[in-house]
Parts: structure tokens; C-alpha cells; sequence
């Protein structure tokens, strides 16, 4: 609930504390956001959303895909990364449908904070975890996020932004990047013309977090997945190359396929 991780978080216009009042969020300086009835707080600070913020459509393609399940062991190397403690506090920077975050928060009492850009995803992360709340706030922009809040930032397929993952996590704290593999997809990659991974950007992630982080471990999750025409243009509608195709009604493949999941999952210790 957004309630059990308001001391965390700060007001977006000047710092302050947070506390929550008749459906609305304030600071003692008096700027108001509203709580939406789905349960999140929108603190972009009267910025629109970038016109990359994922749509009602690709969200629903997300949910539909991750609850049947197919990169479920994606999410228990998450868990097993992060490490996450009773008490601890995890940032989800990047959280889409709080899908992960649920999965790192587990049973230990942990809370956790789902930041994304997109109001549609806030909307189910809202609903993901008891002890999870959700904000629409922009990543490459300054996190509503208190300095030294957290214990635990994870970072899923989504911008990372190493001068603010630094700035809130405390001394000692663990970073967790996952990113497609160069295999991910295939052969949908080649057969549907989907947006295929870059071989350089494990090297690219290193370099946006050199100087704050260490890297402490690394690890390769690679599975195949058997899937339907349905689980098909879920995968395909929930990423990034939605933008870049006409729609579902393209996929024409026989039911089922074989199609490898590949992901690399990195553990950081920020050193201040």
C-alpha cells in the first residue's frame, strides 16, 4: 500500500516529507497530488509523460504474459540476487506491473516503492504486493525518492539512471539489473522482424554505473519457453517492438513454438 512507504518517498516540487490526507498526498509546503482511486500517486510534477511511457495496450500484453508464468525462473534469480531482508526497502526503478517487485518483496516484511513512467503499469503495481506501493514518476528525471532510503534498487529491462540509483540507496546497498541477452527471443527476432538486442550492451550497462558501483556478481538465465499464437502477441505487444509493428494480427506462426528466453542478471554494491 502506498501508505506503508510515504516516509520514503519526498515531495517532487521541494523535497519535503510526505503524508497521506483525504485521498491526496502533501507536503508541509502545501503541494498537493492526488491518490488515484486505483491505489498510486502520480509525482511527475505537472511534467506530461514521455511519449514512450508504455500504453494501456502493452501493459495488458505484460500482465497477461508474466502471470501465465513464462519468465517465472527469471523471477526467482531476481529474488535470489536482491536478497531481500525483513525490514529492508527495494525501489523498483522502471517497475511496469510491479511483477518483480512482488517476487523480491516475497514473504520477509520488506517493503518496496514501484516507480514507472507509465500510469497505465502504476496502476496494476498498485495492486502487486500488500507492502508495495506505486508512483508514476520519471526515471531519467530526479526519483520522488528520499537520499539513503533504500536498501535495494532493481532495475528490469528499464533505463538506468546511476547518479540517482546512488543518490537513494544507503551505504552498501545492491543494485539489480537484468537485461536481454543477445539469444532473447530467437527465432521470433528474425521470423516476426522484432528489435533484436545489442551484442555491446552488457558493456554499455557497466559503463553507466562505473564509478558508483561494483560489479559483485554476474549471472546468464537462459530457458526455453513453449508458447501459444496468444502468449506469442503478448510477448511481442509488451515490449519494445510494439512500437515498431503494425500489431497482433502480423503473427502468423504455428501453435506452438519454441522460443529462448535469455536474460543477464547483475548484482552491484554501491560504493559511496
Amino acid at each position: 500500500m502506498l501508505g506503508d512507504v510515504l516516509d520514503v518517498l519526498r515531495c517532487p516540487v521541494c523535497g519535503g516529507d510526505l503524508a497521506e490526507e483525504n485521498r491526496t498526498v502533501r507536503c508541509p509546503a502545501g503541494h498537493v497530488f492526488d491518490v488515484a482511486r486505483q491505489g498510486y500517486v502520480s509525482l511527475l510534477s505537472g511534467s506530461r509523460s514521455p511519449g514512450t511511457a508504455d500504453t494501456a495496450e502493452m501493459v495488458a500484453a505484460r500482465d497477461a504474459f508474466l502471470s501465465a508464468g513464462h519468465y517465472e525462473p527469471l523471477a526467482v534469480r531476481l529474488a535470489e540476487a536482491a536478497a531481500v531482508a525483513p525490514g529492508e526497502v527495494v525501489l523498483d526503478a522502471g517497475a511496469g506491473t510491479g511483477h518483480y517487485l512482488a517476487a523480491v518483496l516475497g514473504h520477509e516484511g520488506a517493503r518496496g516503492v514501484a516507480l514507472d513512467v507509465s500510469k497505465h503499469a502504476a496502476r496494476r503495481a498498485a495492486r502487486a504486493h500488500p507492502r508495495a506501493g506505486a508512483v508514476v514518476a520519471d526515471v531519467w528525471r530526479p526519483f520522488p525518492v528520499k537520499d539513503a532510503a533504500v536498501d535495494v534498487v532493481i532495475n528490469v529491462f528499464a533505463p538506468r539512471n546511476g547518479p540517482e540509483f546512488a543518490r537513494v540507496l544507503r551505504p552498501g546497498g545492491r543494485l539489480v539489473v537484468a537485461t536481454p541477452g543477445p539469444a532473447h527471443l530467437s527465432p521470433l527476432v528474425d521470423r516476426l522482424g522484432l528489435l533484436s538486442v545489442d551484442e555491446d550492451k552488457e558493456r554499455r550497462v557497466g559503463k553507466s554505473l562505473r564509478g558508483l558501483f561494483t560489479e559483485r556478481v554476474r549471472h546468464k538465465v537462459e530457458f526455453a519457453m513453449r508458447l501459444d499464437s496468444a502468449a506469442v502477441a503478448a510477448v511481442v505487444g509488451m515490449g519494445p517492438s510494439a512500437w515498431h509493428r503494425e500489431g497482433a494480427a502480423e503473427i502468423d506462426l504455428a501453435d506452438p513454438v519454441i522460443v529462448t528466453a535469455s536474460f543477464v542478471v547483475s548484482v552491484y554494491r554501491f560504493r559511496p
